[in-house]
């Protein structure tokens, strides 16, 4: 008596197909939503770091080039004619600015392209989950690389600028945390974007339409209180001006007026912006 193939045997008893009814659809990801605990993040931080080690020089240059042009350019350029900026020099007025920006671009760069790339390109994600990982410890350890780099891009402009003498050494180093908390808000809300996004164009629209403004508009370049009062208000909304107002005072050794709500306003982005881009992610994985 031959044995039968177990795999030939295409008979279906469940419950639905006994009753007529159509099957339900099987969800490619069964895995829980949130984290599953508080360490397995790290893994796709690790994964994401050896990944950078092999290309990291390249990488840092390419993060540092764009802010250190409007470092150097402008600052040395319109600092001829510009002077001094409520009380020190222009230079020295935007390193604290570019600092904040330059977290707010590496941050944002790196959960839009890269980990679009991963998601959706290489498919990245979809090899991880099928590991005891959930969706929630692959978004999570993809903000928190990204919000890394975007500190690695944020203290080397402050430790450039603190060595040429536009930044107060070492009470600046008192803003890292802040640089810390801006880069999770920052990769957080691109995390947003590339929830929705079909292809990499998408993310034009994210920076022509949010990232600019708000680079113009969140005083790294010029105080915010020159502009009228309505785009003032405005700007209390970006979260980039916040960033701005805690890391300005710090590197130039003054005192941080309103730091509570700064803080809770950078807080509150980055977790609402981490909820949102979950339940976006998770609608498009899970289709």
């Amino acid at each position: 008596m031959s044995e039968q193939d177990p795999r030939a045997d295409t008979t279906d008893t469940s419950p639905a197909m006994a009753t007529g009814a159509a099957p339900a659809p099987r969800q490619r990801y069964p895995q829980p939503l949130l984290p599953r605990n508080l360490r397995n993040w790290m893994m796709v931080w690790y994964r994401n770091y050896m990944v950078w080690k092999k290309l990291a020089i390249p990488s840092m240059i390419g993060n540092l080039a764009d802010p250190m042009i409007y470092l150097f350019g402008l600052g040395l350029g319109l600092g001829l004619m510009v002077g001094q900026v409520n009380g020190v020099s222009y230079i020295a007025f935007l390193a604290a600015g570019t600092t904040a920006s330059s977290v707010m671009m590496s941050a944002s760069f790196e959960s839009m392209y890269s980990a679009f790339s991963r998601m959706h390109v290489q498919r990245t994600w979809e090899a991880i989950m099928h590991a005891p990982l959930t969706l929630g410890d692959v978004v999570l350890g993809e903000i928190a690389w990204a919000a890394s780099k975007a500190v690695l891009s944020g203290l080397a402009i402050m430790l450039v600028a603190g060595a040429l003498g536009y930044a107060q050494m070492p009470g600046a180093l008192l803003a890292l945390p802040v640089i810390v908390l801006a880069g999770i808000a920052f990769a957080a809300l691109a995390m947003i974007v590339t929830a929705l996004a079909p292809s990499y164009d998408f993310f034009m629209f994210y920076q022509t339409l949010v990232m600019t403004p708000m680079l113009l508009l969140s005083g790294v370049f010029f105080p915010p209180e020159q502009l009228p009062e309505g785009v003032q208000a405005a700007t209390k909304l970006l979260p980039l001006a916040h960033a701005v107002a805690l890391i300005r005072p710090l590197m130039l050794g003054r005192p941080v007026d309103g730091a509570g709500l700064h803080l809770a306003v950078l807080g509150a982005y980055a977790v609402v912006a981490l909820v949102v881009c979950l339940v976006l992610l998770r609608r498009r994985l899970l289709r």
